[in-house]
């Protein structure tokens, strides 16, 4: 039971109304409700009559006013307990076709309605607060700020913050524009066209797109990965589109002929034919090391190999899945761990792709890389595990963290990277 003494809050609060709701449905006296509560008998009893709701059988609800005339003869509703709550049939019907019922939630949200509405306007005479607002006005055109004004006008008896509010609402015929810090003004950057690559139009984002929907799903996204900022070496990946292929070469330098010189390699461990299906066309972006476009196109044969593509200057989304890729790559290599890649072996690219594309991908229904490629093609697979050492992994065996490499590196005698 609460003391009185001890009430600190004027108005009723939400576990209030949930106490009377609950002391109606008991039955209880109005005066036991209230001695719970620690109120008054005629707080229960106007809280009751104010914030009871009537409703009709077709559900629609309606705030507590005059009695309906089929309910004057009901005596719960013209003495305690005024609801239908207090009755033995509650709250099965009873015939009737109005019933009036009190509830917390109801009572509370009219409450609180009721604060609302009375808090709303200005708190003031109307012809004072004609005087303040020219005051405000002419001191507002002149300039000065909300915090300036009231500190002119200490009589006014205003805080800064209510000359905010009034002027945001648009008393005294204003608004934020008039306040010169209330509104930012900086012209936004206009969009504008993608700058085109030096490569030509050719050989642009645009024309790759132009080749057709089967080409540009078939394609392979290349890209490079560097380590310190004072390595030589880097990693170049290719990134097969249909399967998530992800092939990782070591670069001696990230140079344009380092770049030619390694896709040379890789087509002739594999073949011209099968280089082709696998590599064309290629899509990269505007870095220094793809600007030999013609020596990355050049067949060690005769003729050309690929053809290759450029992304927009600054658009590097337009090749995302290898972009997307690089996380994964990265849990193998981890940035920031003192891992320097002048120290990386051709063995060390060997073991990152086998677990990285022995990896499980939901993109491909749970398949890894390197089993798609299996599936859809088996002579591309077997050549790329020949040609780079690629080995498919059991799940139980894959392992994307750095100590998969150093695992590797510490069989064959070398140091640990990182």
């Amino acid at each position: 039971m609460k003391s009185m003494a001890a009430k600190r809050y004027d108005r009723l609060t939400k576990a209030d109304r949930r106490a009377i709701e609950a002391g109606l449905r008991a039955r209880k006296g109005c005066r036991e409700i209230a001695a719970s509560i620690g109120r008054s008998p005629s707080t229960v009893t106007d809280e009751v009559r104010r914030n009871r709701t009537w409703a009709h059988k077709d559900c629609r609800g309606m705030r507590a006013g005059s009695i309906p005339e089929q309910q004057r003869r009901c005596e719960h509703l013209l003495r305690w307990p005024w609801v239908c709550n207090g009755c033995s049939a509650f709250p099965r019907p009873c015939g009737r076709k109005h019933r009036c019922e009190y509830s917390a939630i109801f009572a509370q949200a009219l409450a609180d309605s009721t604060l609302s509405d009375a808090r709303r306007g200005i708190n003031a005479r109307e012809g004072d607060f004609e005087r303040i607002a020219f005051t405000i006005r002419d001191d507002v055109c002149r300039g000065m700020s909300p915090e300036q004004i009231c500190m002119a006008h200490p009589h006014l008896g205003l805080a800064p913050s209510t000359l905010y509010r009034w002027i945001g609402r648009g008393y005294f015929g204003m608004s934020n524009l008039d306040l010169r810090r209330k509104v930012g003004y900086k012209p936004r950057k206009e969009r504008t066209a993608p700058k085109p690559t030096s490569h030509g139009p050719e050989r642009s984002y645009a024309a790759f797109c132009a080749l057709g929907e089967e080409a540009c799903a078939r394609a392979c996204e290349m890209d490079t990965v560097i380590g310190r900022a004072a390595d030589e070496r880097c990693l170049l990946t290719l990134l097969l589109r249909p399967c998530r292929l992800q092939l990782v070469m070591l670069l001696e330098r990230k140079s344009a002929d380092e770049t030619a010189r390694a896709l040379d390699s890789l087509e002739r461990a594999l073949g011209a034919s099968v280089f082709s299906r696998l590599f064309d066309p290629l899509l990269t972006d505007n870095g220094p090391e793809f600007a030999d476009a013609e020596g990355m196109e050049r067949s060690l044969s005769e003729g050309a190999r690929t053809r290759v593509f450029y992304c927009d200057v600054r658009a590097s989304q337009q090749k995302g899945r290898c972009e997307r890729n690089h996380v994964e790559l990265r849990k193998l290599l981890p940035k920031g761990r003192g891992i320097a890649f002048d120290g990386l072996e051709r063995a060390d690219c060997a073991t990152v792709m086998s677990h990285l594309n022995s990896e499980p991908r939901p993109s491909l229904l749970g398949m890894s890389p390197l089993a798609m490629l299996r599936a859809a093609d088996a002579e591309a697979y077997e050549a790329l595990c020949c040609a780079l050492g690629m080995v498919e992994l059991p799940y139980g065996k894959v392992e994307m963290t750095l100590d998969a490499v150093n695992r590797e590196r510490k069989a064959r005698g070398a140091a640990p990277l990182g």
